[in-house]
């Protein structure tokens, strides 16, 4: 139970038995506070670079679940944004979001913070100190009677939580009834340009289906590595979906003729701890630079503003190179005609679908990579139904 002070304040210092962190593998105590990872422990001693570190402690999706009838709700943390070079500018601060009853009901950013430097070339980090912070909210009155709150984390700060404070009781919450999705994918599904944590499309699709969301979406990462397979294979799932081939091609990671064979070792290790479950493959959503063009894609340094660029030519792509037309044609076949006798809880899913070129003319991406804010919900609310039909074709929990 939480600790009554003699202003009746109630401090729950984390870890505690009746704050549940949601979405996240695992929670590492450090010296700042409890941070949560996205990826299991184990696979740290596989990660290949800083990169992957980085993103595995951004709590896309992560968020605390609680009961109390408090009106005043503040969580104690330390958080760093990221400056990535060469700009080197720190981001903005982001936003916390309350959710009371599944409803958005109070947002706060958390002023003070630490810097973690990031250098794309080297896929290195730097990460300085940062100081303690709160972010407080008002919460709704609720005429004393205990209800289920969540308090979700912003998607690409690095958050270590420390404690949870409240003018009233904290209790455990209710447990959760919902099915689970596990989601991977790149930096659109890590939540790239949405404006809020329940903003990114994962998350407008989960809470519009009513799913309880898994994000791993892992910025510039979603390259088929074998220790997310592990990772995606281990854990609870009622449906699955993989959204792959943006980041092979924006790293000019492999050719037409290792993707093949990855992409099945994939869904052939996911397999094993999910044989039948809903498993959907989405392919990569519009985006110009390389519909055509192989990568590598980078920051062009020369911009006033972060803008990315491909060193890629198309003529590249008839000795193999990968392009996102390249990937779409293999994915579909795959899951279609190679796997789809043998799998009939497979399913394939357009990318283009949830953002195409009506999409991209109303809504164009700004650094050429990336849709903005209004383009990740309106993927989310597409992807729900998926999630919805998927959902009605599996069995019964």
């Amino acid at each position: 139970m939480s600790t009554a002070t003699s202003t009746d304040v109630h401090r729950v210092p984390l870890p505690h038995a009746c704050v549940e962190v949601r979405g996240a593998a695992w929670l590492e105590p450090t010296a700042d506070g409890l941070l949560p990872h996205r990826l299991p422990a184990w696979t740290r001693a596989q990660f290949p670079d800083d990169f992957v570190a980085m993103c595995d402690e951004q709590p896309s999706g992560v968020r605390l679940r609680l009961r109390t009838a408090a009106r005043r709700l503040v969580l104690h943390v330390r958080t760093w944004r990221v400056a990535t070079l060469p700009h080197a500018e720190p981001a903005p601060a982001e936003r916390f979001e309350v959710l009371v009853g599944g409803r958005v009901v109070a947002s706060a950013v958390c002023e003070a913070s630490g810097l973690l430097t990031f250098d794309p070339g080297s896929a290195t980090t730097s990460l300085g100190p940062a100081p303690a912070g709160t972010v407080a909210f008002a919460l709704p009155d609720a005429g004393g009677a205990p209800a289920d709150v969540e308090v979700w984390l912003p998607y690409r700060e690095r958050v270590a939580l420390v404690a949870v404070e409240a003018d009233a009781p904290v209790l455990p919450p209710a447990p959760v009834d919902a099915p689970r999705w596990v989601h991977h994918g790149s930096s659109i599904s890590h939540g790239a340009d949405a404006d809020v944590p329940t903003g990114t499309w994962p998350a407008v699709a989960a809470r519009s289906a009513g799913f309880d969301l898994v994000n791993l979406g892992l910025s510039g990462n979603a390259v088929l590595d074998p220790f997310v397979a592990r990772a995606v294979r281990d854990q609870p799932a009622d449906v699955i979906s993989l959204k792959l081939g943006i980041n092979v091609v924006n790293h000019d990671l492999m050719r037409r003729r290792a993707f093949v064979p990855a992409v099945h070792g994939f869904l052939d290790t996911v397999r094993e701890g999910h044989p039948t479950t809903p498993l959907v493959v989405v392919s990569p959503v519009l985006c110009p630079l390389v519909e055509d063009a192989p990568g590598p894609t980078s920051i062009d340094p020369d911009a006033p503003v972060t803008t990315f660029r491909t060193a890629g030519r198309a003529e590249e792509v008839a000795e193999g190179k990968l392009s996102l037309r390249v990937i779409r044609t293999e994915l579909a076949a795959l899951v279609a005609a190679r796997r789809a006798a043998g799998d009939t809880a497979l399913t394939y899913v357009d990318g283009r679908d949830l953002y195409g070129e009506a999409d991209a003319a109303e809504l164009p991406m700004a650094d050429l990579l990336h849709p903005d804010a209004a383009a990740q919900r309106r993927m989310g609310e597409r992807f729900a139904r998926v999630l919805a039909t998927v959902q009605r074709a599996a069995p019964a929990r």
